[in-house]
C-alpha cells in the first residue's frame, strides 16, 4: 500500500512541476490573453446586460492574473533558491544536503525537516546544560 502511495506522490509532484512550468511561461500568458480577447470580443458580450459584461471582464482579468502571479512566484522562488544555495555552499561547516532541496520529493524534504528539528532540539539542550 505504501508503494502505491509513493508512486502516486511522485506522479503528482511531476504533474505539479509541469503545471507550474506551463502556467509560469510567457507564451502561455499570451495564449490566455488572446483567448480572453476573443471571448470578450464575442458578439454576445455586447448584447448582454452590463452586469454580465462587468462579470466577464472581472473573470478575464482574474484568469490572466493567475499567469502573472505564477510567473512572478517562479522568478522569486528561483532567486531565493539561488541565494540560499550560495549561502550554504559558502559556509564550510554547513551541510550540503539542503542544496537544491527544491528538487527533492516531499517525503525527502519532510525527512530533512525532521533531522533539522532534532538538531535544533540538541542545540537547545546543549545551551540549557551550559547555563
Amino acid at each position: 500500500m505504501t508503494n502505491i502511495f509513493k508512486h502516486t506522490e511522485r506522479g503528482f509532484e511531476k504533474l505539479t512541476s509541469i503545471a507550474i512550468a506551463i502556467l509560469g511561461n510567457s507564451i502561455t500568458f499570451i495564449i490566455a490573453l488572446c483567448t480572453v480577447i476573443f471571448w470578450l470580443s464575442n458578439k454576445r458580450f455586447y448584447t448582454q446586460d452590463i452586469h454580465y459584461s462587468i462579470g466577464d471582464v472581472i473573470l478575464g482579468v482574474t484568469f490572466l492574473s493567475l499567469f502573472i502571479i505564477q510567473k512572478s512566484f517562479n522568478r522569486f522562488s528561483a532567486s531565493l533558491h539561488l541565494k540560499v544555495n550560495e549561502l550554504v555552499a559558502s559556509h564550510e561547516p554547513a551541510s550540503n544536503a539542503v542544496i537544491n532541496v527544491e528538487e527533492k520529493t516531499e517525503h525527502e524534504i519532510f525527512e530533512l525537516s525532521k533531522e533539522y528539528t532534532e538538531l535544533a532540539e540538541q542545540t537547545k539542550e546543549a545551551k540549557e546544560e551550559k547555563f
